[in-house]
């Protein structure tokens, strides 16, 4: 089968491997969207940060080249042994979360947490950017027929954005500002709406991605032409209560602490790929807290009732569906290059 594997840094190549076999316990998808991902993106320009290169991965006990892709649906087409969910023809997303089962956050039930944690796609275990994929049918959940399966390549990364709100202090009728309306961001803004916010301000350069937040119910606000705090004090009566860093950016960590208000809370949601310095006494002086996610655990049932219901719509969401082969130069350079680019989403039908 054709698959899209990471050898290194800029180096994706599209690639014939074996079609993998359906072991004991084990679910058989067909791969219909794929999604690419901001941590795909990481890997691609900056890696390797979840791929093992020189040493195995000490649970998929595999090492670069590794297939890609971690937010994609398909179809049952074959069930191993044991296997007593599913069956063939069910329509499917995947958790793609390694984790050990043995240690403290795992005894907890913390498996995002793992001290080993990896993700189908990054660490191993093959991946949604290629034709088919065998994993543990506890990763696989259905989808029903009202969600497409175009939808369904955006259950994973909505599932960040809606953990992340859960994880934070926010509640009901709050005010959260959330900085960079990519992807997570405007997902984000969605699980705000969902989660019952009064307002919520996007912070984001991009005209088309602030745009792209105003249109799901954000307030945008351009950073290069106004006082990104002085405008969020100033419509949120003094500070927002909970604001979501997703840009990275280390300046933009800084902005994110001061816009919150006194006892405020600043959730930090992306993965940096640099140290960002804070100053404590803006912690302290403020009685603020700073917490932080990764990835997601128990929410995919979640996500998928909220799609039922009309939230993360792929129709909103999604700026560009391709093929498979064109993966690197119209996917992974394209984000890297176009600004107006939101969600990418990559097929092997074509």
């Amino acid at each position: 089968m054709k698959a899209l594997r990471w050898h290194g840094v800029k180096d994706l190549r599209i690639e014939t491997i074996e079609e993998p076999v359906t072991a004991k316990g084990q679910v058989k998808i067909k791969i219909e969207w794929c999604g690419i991902c901001g941590s795909d993106l990481h890997e691609y320009a900056a890696g390797p940060i979840f791929i093992s290169q020189g040493a195995p991965h000490p649970l998929t006990h595999e090492e670069a080249p590794v297939v890609m892709g971690h937010e994609f649906s398909g179809q049952v087409v074959e069930v191993g042994e044991g296997v007593t969910r599913f069956k063939t023809g069910d329509r499917v997303v995947v958790e793609p979360i390694f984790n050990c089962g043995e240690c403290a956050a795992c005894r907890q039930g913390k498996y995002n947490l793992c001290e080993q944690m990896g993700f189908l796609g990054l660490a191993g275990g093959g991946g949604g950017f290629s034709e088919y994929v065998a994993t543990e049918e506890h990763r696989v959940h259905k989808i029903p027929e009202s969600v497409s399966f175009e939808q369904g390549a955006l259950v994973e990364p909505s599932a960040v954005a809606l953990y992340a709100v859960r994880q934070s202090q926010f509640k009901v009728g709050d005010r959260a500002v959330v900085f960079g309306a990519g992807p997570i961001g405007l997902l984000v803004i969605e699980a705000l709406k969902a989660s019952g916010a009064s307002s919520i301000y996007a912070v984001e350069l991009s005209q088309e991605r602030r745009n792209k937040a105003e249109e799901l119910g954000a307030i945008g606000i351009n950073p290069a032409e106004q006082d990104v705090i002085a405008e969020i004090r100033r419509l949120s009566d003094g500070g927002a209560d909970v604001a979501f860093e997703v840009t990275g950016v280390p300046v933009v960590l800084q902005q994110a602490i001061q816009s919150t208000r006194i006892g405020g809370q600043i959730m930090i949601v992306s993965i940096f790929e640099k140290e960002a310095a804070i100053h404590p006494n803006q912690i302290v002086m403020q009685e603020r807290n700073i917490a932080g996610i990764i990835g997601y655990r128990d929410v995919f049932p979640a996500v998928i009732s909220l799609m039922e219901q009309g939230y993360f719509s792929a129709e909103k969401l999604v700026t560009k569906r391709i093929a498979l082969d064109d993966a690197v130069e119209q996917g992974f350079e394209a984000l890297l290059k176009e600004k107006n680019q939101v969600k990418i989403l990559v097929t092997p039908n074509r």
